[in-house]
C-alpha cells in the first residue's frame, strides 16, 4: 500500500514539474491514514509556500480517473502536509495481495552475511550481561535469513584468553603430580576457581605473571596445556549450549579465538607485505587514525613486545578466516557498546591491511539494568548468573496466579522465554533498559506474556473455511486491524535494514492491541454468516503474522496459558 501511494504522489509531483520521489508515512492524526511531508523540502527548492505546492498536488491527484479506487479523501493541511484517507476497496485489494505473498510481503535479499553474537568466555558461567548479545543477535540472524539471505551465525567463544591461563594455574595447583590425561574436574570446580584466581591475580603480582606466562605458552601450543584446555572447553561449552538452547539461541559455528590463532601464520606475513606495520618499544602496531577523527583513535596493537597476541589480533584473524571460508558481503557484530573503540580500530586495520573489503558493522548494545538503573548485579555486587535470572522470572510468573503452578513445563519454559526476550527486544538495542521482573511477567501491558495470550485467545475462535474475503469493512475496529496488518512488510524490511529487532517487537504489541480491540467490538457469536467468515479470515491472518514475527524474535507459542 505504501509503495502504491508513493507512486501516485510521485507521478503527481512530476506532472507539476517537481522533481522528487515522494515518501509516505503513517499518520498519527484521527481520521487520517497516511501523510506526505515532502512539501517542506520542495518549498525551499522552488521558493513557494508548502501549502501552495500541496494544493497543486492535491488538485492533480483528484483529477485521477480512478481516484475513488484509492482514496476516500486527500487534503492539504497547514503548514504543509498532504493528508490521505484510503478507500475500503484499496485496503481490501492490498490485503488480498499481501495474503498471497511469501515472506509477508518483505523484499527478497540475496547476500551472504556472518552474524557474530553471543561471545561468552569459556570457563566462566553465562551472566546477565550475555543476555542481550545472544537474543538480539539471534533475532537479527532470523530476520536476515527470513528475507532470503545466506546467514552464518558464529558464537565467537573467548577460548584462549587470560581466563584460560588462570584456570590452568588453578588446576596445576590443585592436582599436583597428576598425569594431564587423568586429571578430572567438573563445572562446579570451574565456576569456583575462576573467580578465585581472578581475584588473586589482582592481589599477587607473581600469580598474575605466572597466569600470563601459562596463557602465552598455551597460545604457543604447549601440548600439556592443550590437554587441559580441551577438557575445560568440553565441560564449559556443554553448559553454555544448555543455556543457549533454553533461550532458543543457536549458532551455525562454535568457533573461538583458538581458530583465529590458526590463521596467524598465513595472515601476519600478508599484513607485513602491506607496509602498514610500525614498531613501538618492540611491539607491532598499526596506525588507524584518520584526519577527520573528532576523538583520538589509538593505534591497534598487533603483537606485544614479548610476542604475545591480543584480542584485536584474534579479531583480525577471525575476519581473515571468514573471508577465506565464506566471502561474506557483510560481517555483523552484536557486541556490548562499550567495545565500540575496539571495533573502530579492528575495522580500520582490516581495511588498511586489505584483509576484507566488504561491510563490517558493529551494533553495540546497551546494558540490562536493575531497579537502580545500573547494570544488573547480585546482592553482593557480583554479576547475576543468567540461570539465576531465568529462575527468578519463572518463580515470579508462577507466583502471579494459582493456575500457573500447574502449567506444563514445556509451556512454562516458552512463556519465561517470551517474558525475557520481549522485555529486551522491545527496546532499541543501543539503549540501556531496566529489567522489572514483576512488570514484564504480567499478562497485560507491553509484555511477551500479553502477545502470547492475545494469540491464544484469538486462536480459540478460528475455524476452517474456504471462503474469500468480501468487499465489506464493517466498522472502525475492523478497518484499523486491516490497516495495521498492511504495515507488516515495511516493518520487517526496516528491522532488517537497520538491524533493529525492536521495530518488530513494537509492531507485535500494536498488532496485538488492535486485534484485541477488534475482538472486543466484533462478537463472533452475534455476527452474520458473511461477517463471521470475514472476521475469521482477518483474525487467521492476524495470528499467522503474530506467530511468524514471534518466531523471528526467537519466541515460541505455548499450547496454553
Amino acid at each position: 500500500m505504501h509503495s502504491k501511494l508513493e507512486e501516485i504522489l510521485t507521478k503527481a509531483f512530476k506532472k507539476l514539474d517537481y522533481e522528487i520521489e515522494a515518501k509516505v508515512i503513517k499518520s498519527k492524526e484521527n481520521n487520517v491514514d497516511f501523510q506526505c511531508d515532502n512539501l517542506f523540502g520542495l518549498a525551499k527548492e522552488y521558493h513557494k509556500a508548502p501549502f501552495m505546492i500541496g494544493e497543486e498536488v492535491v488538485d492533480e491527484i483528484k483529477k485521477m480517473d480512478d481516484f475513488s479506487l484509492y482514496f476516500k479523501s486527500v487534503e492539504v493541511a497547514k503548514p504543509g502536509f498532504i493528508n490521505m484517507c484510503v478507500s475500503d476497496r484499496f485496503i481490501n485489494d492490498s490485503l488480498r495481495n499481501l495474503m498471497d505473498k511469501d515472506m509477508l510481503g518483505a523484499t527478497l535479499e540475496d547476500k551472504t552475511i556472518v552474524v557474530d553474537y553471543g561471545g561468552p568466555n569459556v570457563a566462566k558461567p553465562l551472566h546477565v550481561g550475555h543476555l542481550r548479545t545472544a537474543i538480539i543477535g539471534q533475532a537479527i540472524y532470523n530476520i536476515l535469513k527470513f528475507k532470503g539471505n545466506k546467514v552464518i551465525g558464529d558464537v565467537h567463544l573467548g577460548d584462549i584468553g587470560t581466563q584460560m591461563g588462570q584456570v590452568i594455574y588453578a588446576i596445576l595447583r590443585d592436582f599436583p603430580n597428576h598425569d594431564f590425561e587423568t586429571i578430572n574436574f567438573d563445572l562446579d570446580y570451574l565456576n569456583k576457581v575462576y573467580p578465585e584466581i581472578s581475584a588473586l591475580c589482582k592481589e599477587d603480582e607473581e600469580v598474575k605473571a605466572k597466569c600470563l606466562e601459562i596463557t602465552k605458552e598455551l597460545q604457543d601450543g604447549d601440548p600439556n596445556y592443550k590437554i587441559l584446555w580441551q577438557k575445560i572447553c568440553d565441560i564449559s561449552i556443554k553448559d553454555i549450549k544448555r543455556l543457549y538452547d533454553y533461550l532458543n539461541v543457536h549458532f551455525d559455528l562454535w568457533y573461538g579465538e583458538a581458530i583465529a590463532y590458526k590463521q596467524f601464520p598465513e595472515m601476519m606475513p600478508f599484513i607485513e607485505k602491506q607496509g602498514i606495520i610500525k614498531e613501538d618499544d618492540g611491539a607491532k602496531i598499526i596506525d588507524v587514525s584518520e584526519k577527520d577523527d573528532k576523538v583520538q583513535i589509538p593505534p591497534l596493537i598487533l603483537q606485544k613486545s614479548d610476542g604475545a597476541y591480543l584480542y584485536a589480533t584474534s579479531d583480525l584473524g577471525t575476519i581473515w578466516q571468514r573471508e577465506k571460508d565464506f566471502h561474506p558481503d557483510n560481517i555483523i557484530y552484536v557486541v556490548d557498546a562499550r567495545q565500540s573503540m575496539h571495533f573502530v580500530q579492528v575495522f580500520r586495520a582490516a581495511k588498511k591491511a586489505h584483509i576484507y573489503e566488504g561491510s563490517l558493522e558493529h551494533y553495540g548494545n546497551g546494558t540490562v539494568n536493575g531497579p537502580d538503573n545500573k547494570p544488573y548485579k547480585t546482592r553482593d555486587g557480583g554479576a547475576l548468573k543468567l540461570e539465576s535470572l531465568i529462575e527468578d522470572v519463572k518463580n515470579e510468573f508462577i507466583s502471579l496466579r494459582e493456575e500457573n503452578k500447574n502449567m506444563a513445563k514445556e509451556d512454562l519454559d516458552k512463556i519465561v522465554n517470551a517474558i525475557i526476550k520481549f522485555a529486551d527486544l522491545q527496546n532499541d538495542l543501543t539503549k540501556n533498559y531496566i529489567f522489572d521482573i514483576k512488570k514484564f511477567s504480567e499478562v497485560n501491558g507491553k509484555t511477551g506474556s500479553y502477545i502470547l495470550y492475545s494469540y491464544l485467545r484469538i486462536n480459540k475462535l478460528l475455524f476452517e473455511s474456504d471462503s474469500k474475503l468480501s468487499e465489506n469493512i464493517y466498522n472502525e475496529a475492523d478497518r484499523s486491524l486491516r490497516l495495521k496488518l498492511l504495515e507488516v512488510s515495511m516493518v520487517i524490511d526496516q528491522a532488517a535494514k537497520e538491524r533493529k529487532p525492536h521495530y518488530i517487537a513494537g509492531y507485535l504489541y500494536e498488532l496485538a492491541v488492535t486485534a484485541n480491540n477488534f475482538y472486543e467490538v466484533n462478537k463472533m457469536s452475534e455476527a452474520s454468516e458473511n461477517e463471521k467468515n470475514d472476521y475469521n479470515i482477518i483474525l487467521s491472518y492476524n495470528n499467522f503474522v503474530l506467530k511468524t514475527l514471534l518466531e523471528l524474535l526467537g519466541i515460541e507459542i505455548p499450547k496454553a496459558m
